[in-house]
């Protein structure tokens, strides 16, 4: 009999190190397995059985919205075919196991435009308003982010952890390395937005040559995604905007604006960096402008004569 806790410590090292999955993934793939270690009675991989599963999938849905269970039973299906496939089990108790629930579908909040310029309009006031030098340099450092956030649809994820060799002023793009490593790279096309990061680029340069990343806090080190979130909750404040502004929203009101501008939804799927169209496709759902646009100008209605 193997124990559970042993060969999930193997399947892990194999992620790890042979599947090259990212810390991120790494850690949604240990919670969810000890989680699952935790309320099963059995320690051996061959006493599973689909009942045991079933229950544990239950308990689960009793738990967790489905987005959080889809991850959760990903997570664990994933193990067992590692133990199938390494011959810890002889049989893997999933094939007996029919998941079928459906996800709502949740669509993805974007900021109105006129809300965008107000934020930014506030940051570039704080700036010229500010009365020390310190005041002076965070601003701009906060206008860069935020301007890049909406520029690129880059994940929080992605600003933070850009190094500064990967972005190329001169050529006006950026190489970006998203979920897996994956490798991307975009253009900055506004001639505003590229005047404010080489700005920022030559304030802060002595600190970026120190710790290779583009973006830095005071101290010198790479801003942490928490400081983002702070810094966008102070502008808004500032700004006297009631709408809750999360990074994320920045990238989904990005694509959502390009949709409504007729671009190719594969050419936003390369922006954005998502593996597969139908991860995209959920912007369709948001363009409300456009279809007000499309039947007011094109449904037939306007050509009947009552």
């Amino acid at each position: 009999m193997d124990n559970l806790q042993t060969i999930i410590n193997n399947y892990l090292d194999f992620c790890r190190y042979q599947k090259r999955l990212d810390a991120k993934t790494m850690k949604a793939y240990r919670i969810d397995l000890n989680q699952f270690t935790l309320h099963i009675a059995s320690e051996n991989a061959a006493d599973i059985t689909p009942d045991i599963l079933e229950k544990y999938i239950m308990t689960l849905h009793q738990t967790y919205k489905p987005k959080t269970v889809k991850r959760k039973i990903a997570s664990i299906k994933a193990l067992f075919r590692y133990m199938e496939y390494k011959s810890y089990i002889d049989v893997n108790p999933f094939n007996k196991v029919q998941i079928k629930f459906r996800e709502p579908v949740i669509l993805p909040k974007t900021i109105p435009l006129h809300t965008m310029e107000q934020l930014l309009s506030t940051i570039y006031k704080q700036r010229s308003l500010a009365k020390t030098a310190y005041q002076k340099r965070n601003a701009l450092r906060d206008a860069a982010a935020i301007e890049l956030l909406f520029a690129t649809g880059m994940r929080i994820s992605e600003l933070c952890s850009l190094k500064a060799q990967n972005v190329n002023l001169n050529d006006c793009n950026i190489l970006i390395y998203g979920k897996g490593s994956k490798e991307r790279r975009i253009q900055i096309g506004n001639q505003d937005v590229k005047c404010v990061l080489e700005e920022y680029s030559l304030e802060y340069q002595t600190e970026i040559e120190r710790c290779k990343y583009f973006f830095v806090n005071q101290s010198g080190h790479a801003l942490s995604d928490q400081a983002v979130r702070r810094m966008i909750r102070r502008y808004s404040s500032l700004a006297d905007i009631d709408l809750h502004i999360t990074p994320h929203m920045f990238r989904h009101t990005f694509a959502t604006c390009l949709l409504e501008e007729d671009v190719d939804i594969r050419y936003i799927q390369e922006m954005l960096g998502h593996s597969s169209i139908n991860i995209t496709e959920i912007y369709t759902h948001v363009a409300l402008s456009k279809q007000r646009d499309i039947l007011s100008t094109k449904h037939p209605r306007r050509h009947l004569k009552i």
